[in-house]
């Protein structure tokens, strides 16, 4: 009898597509992938952007790369791509930067396959506002469709959500505290480094007035 060998589906992890649109949604993308990485930093959880989600085990064509998409409940880190059947869970949250050339496909093919796959909350934001006036639109999952989030809240990440310019701004609901984009944070610490270094100077100069306050 003659062996008949059955070749492995390979699952790429690229297309040689551009990742984004135009450089002002690469920019939104890269920033709410950064901001959320560090948010979820030391959770089990993890953060990828512009990644291939394998959702049928056996077809490789049938995937998708979210913008930005957030898993819980599996090992941090980064990955090549996504499957679902590997990891156990599906996406919990996604973020789409859309625009008037990606509108149809982001309300339409992928908003009905985010919901079957389970997707809890699903997030549209035209940087441009090129279809959306108020640039930001949040759903979450009721049963098998999506309903539209009135507060603005993830009730999934729990951060507010605000649109800056042309980011989505993310703020702590304990604290009401922003989760400092990169520029932000290297700012941050400047101001923190210079407020050290003037204490500093402040100090040795009452040392040299006063002497040690410690001996």
């Amino acid at each position: 009898m003659t062996a008949v060998s059955v070749s492995t589906p390979t699952y790429p992890s690229s297309d040689g597509e551009p990742v984004a649109e135009t450089f002002v949604h690469l920019y939104a993308m890269l920033i709410t992938l950064e901001v959320l990485r560090q948010y979820l930093a030391g959770q089990q959880a993890t953060v990828l952007g512009n990644q291939f989600l394998y959702y049928a085990q056996g077809y490789p064509k049938l995937r998708v790369a979210p913008d930005v998409m957030v898993i819980f409940e599996i090992e941090p880190g980064g990955r090549d791509n996504y499957k679902i059947w590997e990891e156990g869970q599906a996406p919990a949250v996604i973020f789409e930067m859309t625009s008037k050339g990606t509108q149809e496909q982001d309300q339409s093919f992928k908003k009905t396959l985010y919901a079957q796959l389970e997707v809890q909350e699903y997030w549209l934001f035209d940087p441009k506002g090129e279809w959306i006036v108020e640039k930001l639109r949040g759903y979450h999952l009721q049963g098998e469709d999506y309903i539209p989030l009135t507060d603005s809240i993830s009730h999934q990440l729990n951060p507010r959500l605000v649109v800056e310019g042309n980011l989505i701004g993310f703020y702590r609901l304990d604290t009401g505290e922003k989760l400092l984009i990169p520029d932000e944070l290297a700012q941050a610490l400047q101001q923190e480094q210079q407020r050290v270094a003037e204490l500093e100077a402040q100090l040795a100069r009452y040392r040299e007035q006063f002497g040690d306050l410690i001996e």
